[in-house]
């Protein structure tokens, strides 16, 4: 059984210094692992290889899929670039360059939220360009909206950090995904305020001057019947209906109102299962590696040395942890063999599952972006969209609002 755990151990450092593939990491390791402390490969055995990838499968990946489901659709009618575009035409009327920047940045973290990639380069190459004719410097404008990141993969409902962290608690979506937004949404109110504040200190004007987006196509549908169709998502989203059914019904209803051929329409919709892709190899991977986690006994030797130090506030130093994890690691998915297990040893202390999922979730989600900007289709990425961007210059600049939200989200623990 030591081996077994020298094995994992190898596995989990392995992964968070990416110097392997990551779920491809956290399979072999973990089958190697369970051979090693004596697990069957096939059989009726409980321990089993086959048994635990088994269990992998968790009910939360059906919950994906119905959002899924949903946004395959709005986004093949168009109402969802309906919704993005006024979102960002709001913040371009009522706030200028900042608002503009902000708007894009929380479009894109919508979209990211509900889909399986934050692509802040979306909004960017629409609403970058207008936010610096507006006066806002490239640097600001490329770190505002490539935060976008933070918001998505901690509100979201398909990053394979967050879902494998709800697999463990057995928390649903809904109360999560608001606590998390409450508390990560201060970063962008942050990010507005600093930036207008130093433009007016610049002396540069801060009101929309009407310039700066194209406008929708001819005919395109009005943001109300746009919006119509994820209010009501929202609704019986909250209400208790399961998700997989609600994604269904909506996107039904999208059918009927956009006179869609209902062959089309379920087209439309399965276009949206495609990016369920990644996600579900990911949560697959990560809860068959925390099922082998348990099973050999890593979590009893890790929680040991650890819990009476957890003991004093669990809540609390789970998020420092997760922050920490996010920080070294600088990626949201890297960090879950390092809060996973963390995750496993707070949760038998009585902790509130809700509570734990919150902190677990929130802190790597921020501080992922902490040191670089992100690594991948973050402000790399966006910088390429915003000429004059310099990526070192923005990522300082980025980095007080994540620690407002870290703050916030600290906050939030004592009272979650």
């Amino acid at each position: 059984m030591i081996t077994a755990q020298i094995i994992m151990v190898v596995t989990l450092l392995v992964m968070i210094t990416g110097y392997a593939p990551l779920y491809l990491t956290a399979v072999v390791g973990s089958v190697l692992a369970a051979l090693m402390a004596g697990f069957p490969l096939t059989g009726a055995d409980p321990q089993a290889v086959s048994k635990l990838l088994v269990a992998s499968m968790h009910p939360v990946i059906v919950d994906m899929l119905g959002v899924l489901l949903f946004i395959g659709i709005m986004q093949k009618c168009g109402y969802m670039d309906v919704i993005i575009w006024h979102i960002m035409d709001f913040g371009r009327r009522y706030g200028g360059a900042p608002g503009i920047a902000t708007a894009a940045g929380l479009a894109a973290a919508l979209l990211g939220a509900l889909t399986s990639f934050t692509q802040p380069v979306i909004t960017a190459t629409i609403a970058g360009p207008a936010a610096v004719r507006l006066g806002l410097s490239p640097n600001k404008t490329a770190g505002i909206i490539s935060l976008a990141n933070t918001v998505a993969n901690a509100c979201g409902f398909t990053h394979p950090t967050m879902l494998a962290v709800l697999a463990l608690t057995g928390v649903h979506f809904g109360l999560i995904n608001l606590w998390a937004l409450a508390g990560t949404i201060w970063i962008y109110v942050f990010c507005y305020w600093r930036a207008k504040r130093e433009m007016i200190r610049e002396g540069l004007s801060v009101n929309g001057d009407g310039s700066g987006l194209e406008p929708l196509p001819e005919g395109a549908p009005s943001f109300a019947r746009a919006i119509f169709p994820f209010l009501v998502l929202c609704v019986a989203f909250f209400s208790g209906i399961p998700v997989f059914l609600v994604g269904m019904g909506t996107g039904i209803l999208i059918i009927f109102m956009t006179h869609m051929k209902p062959g089309e329409g379920e087209k439309a919709m399965i276009s949206g299962v495609t990016n369920i892709a990644i996600p579900i190899v990911a949560i697959l991977s990560l809860m068959f590696m925390s099922n082998v986690i348990s099973r050999i006994g890593l979590v009893t030797v890790i929680s040991q040395y650890a819990e009476p130090y957890i003991a004093l506030a669990p809540i609390q130093i789970l998020f420092i942890i997760s922050a920490l994890a996010g920080t070294i690691t600088q990626s949201n998915a890297a960090s879950a063999p390092i809060v996973l297990p963390f995750t496993q040893i707070v949760l038998p202390m009585g902790a509130d599952p809700l509570a734990v999922s919150f902190a677990a979730i929130t802190g790597c989600a921020i501080m992922q972006l902490f040191l670089t900007g992100g690594a991948l289709t973050a402000l790399p990425v966006v910088a390429g969209v915003i000429p004059g961007t310099v990526q070192k210059i923005a990522n300082r600049w980025q980095r007080p609002a994540m620690l407002v939200g870290l703050g916030v989200c600290f906050l939030i623990t004592f009272v979650i």
